[in-house]
């Protein structure tokens, strides 16, 4: 009896893996997507497992069949699996191949998209920051020491996930071949023709030669298909909304015939730092979605849920007006799956459209995740990051260094000098990357901001004095041209009045990898009362804080009175805040907080008002801009 309830478990067990265990195909033929032989619109929604915790997959993959989609579309981000060279990382919210499993139990077909260059408002675009370290490499190109670099990526890559294709049982019916490369060659004109199409070619080979045997597939603007597109991958067109455009040109480029595919469809827009919320019309998406399935067009909603740029992962943009347009924490992307997991009226279009269209049934949301509101969190310890860094052993050179230089990827570096002489006039920093807080002996004398193109102010430095800037990374450009120049911290040299300042200079690096921990700074930390508050007024801080929980649940902090800086939650990096706005709450995954003491680690860079509390909402704050 004993043998047989042990097989019977065994066997109930094995039913999540039997879903999608056997070999079943997936054909591109006739003009169409075949799976299992049988012509299948794919109707996918774009979502990236490191944006959301991974007790949520589940759900958010459940809110997706419940809009009436049957495929998962995700990025693979080379820098979240290998933040050091040779090291890799597939665990917890990076475990792609779980989450890949959880789409295939739910029914979901899936699309790879490894890039290795993804773009995704993502930090460097997915590349490691350390590639820049490589003697000789040139990034996204033909380029021995960056094939290097690839092949070992994507040999690594199919280590993973190569079991989970549909030739092999798993729900991996197509995988993409770099990513929107035909913007890259139009912006790199300098490059020839050739060279970008060997390097493109010599991408799908390295697919192939991994062992990737599904459909490949390539995705670009409908206009750069001649330098985006490679011979036997299918072309498909990102954000073309004319679909007798998108027929003719996909024809051009693939023998005459379909399956036609817009690869990316958006149902939102990507967000900046000072900068509005861009908002795109819930009808618009729904009409504009019943175009495409009436035109048999495969669609995938890019994004159908964002969720959140957490710790250090968001990246920049740039245009004529700003050097540098750093992305929000918050992914909403203004998408049908709000940050949180919510469903959203753009939701309901979408669904009510799709449900007259695919013949399978599409199920109800799931509940939504509980929300808790915390009204005040007392931060008793305030602790000075000035004096802390005056006590580290610091990096010394006779110029500024790179963050890559010190072998550090992100956060912060306090960069500072001791002057003998009195000098005063312009203070210049062209190669500020990207923003910095400057203080003469320990006092705020001003700010510099790449996003305002600010790279002068005029200082007068006294006798024995230490100037100190502390500068930012506020994420490597992700889109562009300019992806190849994507270094940290100052990168050429500082000038007063019109002179270098050469010699003498000391680094103290503030990585922030890891939640500080105010214990250890000892002589630095105090009682966060009102009489030392002012004493740190203006200076950079770090606060916190305990509280606790009798249940928890998602929820938004607050920090629309604040400067600038970064929040650690329970020793979790939840992302970047900035008075700027738009964003003006962060979100907090209920699965990160727990019941009973919960400890919070704020660090302000501003700190133009000293506080001593913080407090959670119910509802985000995503559209507040300020001057």
């Amino acid at each position: 009896m004993k043998k047989k309830t042990l097989c019977l478990l065994l066997m109930l067990a094995m039913l999540p893996l039997l879903a999608f265990a056997q070999k079943s195909t997936f054909e591109i033929k006739d003009g169409h997507f075949y799976r299992n032989g049988k012509v299948t619109p794919i109707l996918s929604g774009e979502m990236h497992y490191p944006r959301i915790p991974h007790q949520y997959w589940r759900h958010r993959i459940q809110m997706m069949k419940a809009m009436g989609l049957n495929t998962v579309a995700t990025y693979v981000f080379w820098n979240l699996h290998e933040p050091e060279p040779g090291k890799w990382d597939f665990t917890g919210d990076k475990n792609l191949a779980e989450y890949i499993k959880i789409a295939g139990e739910e029914g979901m077909m899936v699309i790879l998209r490894p890039g290795p260059y993804v773009c995704a408002e993502w930090e460097f675009g997915g590349y490691p920051w350390w590639l820049q370290n490589i003697k000789g490499m040139e990034i996204r190109r033909d380029n021995p020491e960056f094939l290097k670099c690839t092949k070992a990526y994507i040999d690594r890559l199919y280590k993973e996930v190569g079991n989970l294709q549909c030739t092999k049982g798993g729900p991996i019916v197509m995988v993409q071949c770099e990513n929107e490369f035909g913007s890259y060659v139009a912006q790199r004109k300098d490059i020839p023709l050739a060279e970008h199409r060997a390097y493109n070619a010599k991408i799908k080979q390295q697919l192939a030669d991994a062992g990737f045997n599904v459909p490949l597939f390539t995705s670009d603007g409908s206009w750069l298909f001649e330098g985006g597109s490679t011979p036997g991958a299918l072309p498909t067109a990102n954000g073309e909304s004319n679909i007798e455009n998108l027929k003719k040109v996909v024809n051009e480029y693939h023998g005459g015939k379909g399956p036609y595919m817009v690869a990316e469809f958006y149902p939102g827009w990507l967000m900046h730092w000072a900068e509005p919320f861009p908002i795109v019309g819930d009808s618009e998406v729904a009409r504009q979605t019943e175009a495409y399935l009436k035109n048999d067009v495969s669609i995938n909603f890019y994004m159908v849920h964002g969720g959140t740029n957490f710790g250090f992962t968001s990246g920049a943009n740039y245009d004529k007006k700003r050097d540098i347009q750093p992305d929000l924490t918050s992914y909403d992307y203004g998408s049908p799956i709000s940050e949180a997991g919510w469903v959203t009226p753009k939701f309901d279009s979408i669904r009510n459209v799709i449900k007259k269209y695919v013949k399978y049934p599409v199920p109800a949301a799931p509940a939504q995740i509980g929300l808790i509101e915390i009204p005040s969190i007392k931060l008793n310890k305030v602790a000075s990051v000035l004096g802390y860094a005056e006590k580290q052993k610091p990096v010394t050179s006779d110029a500024p260094l790179t963050f890559e230089e010190m072998n550090q990827g992100y956060g912060y570096v306090l960069y500072s000098r001791r002057f003998n002489q009195p000098i005063s006039g312009t203070l210049e920093i062209p190669g500020l990357r990207d923003y910095a807080v400057v203080y003469i002996d320990g006092e705020k004398v001003g700010v510099l901001n790449r996003n305002t193109k600010t790279y002068s102010m005029e200082i007068d430095i006294p006798f024995n004095s230490t100037l100190q800037i502390l500068v930012e990374n506020m994420g490597r450009i992700n889109y562009g041209s300019e992806i190849v120049h994507n270094t940290k911290g100052i990168i050429s040299p500082v000038k007063i009045a019109g002179m270098e300042i050469n010699g003498n200079w000391n680094m103290v690096q503030l990585p922030m990898s890891e939640a500080p921990v105010l214990a250890n700074l000892k002589g630095d930390v105090y009682n966060n009362t009102p009489a030392e508050a002012a004493k740190l007024k203006n200076a950079p801080v770090l606060y916190e804080g305990t509280f606790n929980l009798d249940k928890t649940g998602d929820t938004f902090i607050d920090m629309e009175n604040w400067g600038k800086g970064i929040i650690f939650i329970n020793g979790i990096n939840i992302g970047r805040y900035w008075q700027v706005g738009p964003q003006q709450t962060l979100y907090i995954p209920g699965v990160w907080l727990k019941k009973g003491e919960n400890k919070i680690v704020i660090f302000e860079q501003l700190n133009e008002e000293p506080k001593t509390e913080v407090r959670t909402v119910k509802t985000p704050v995503l559209m507040k801009l300020k001057n």
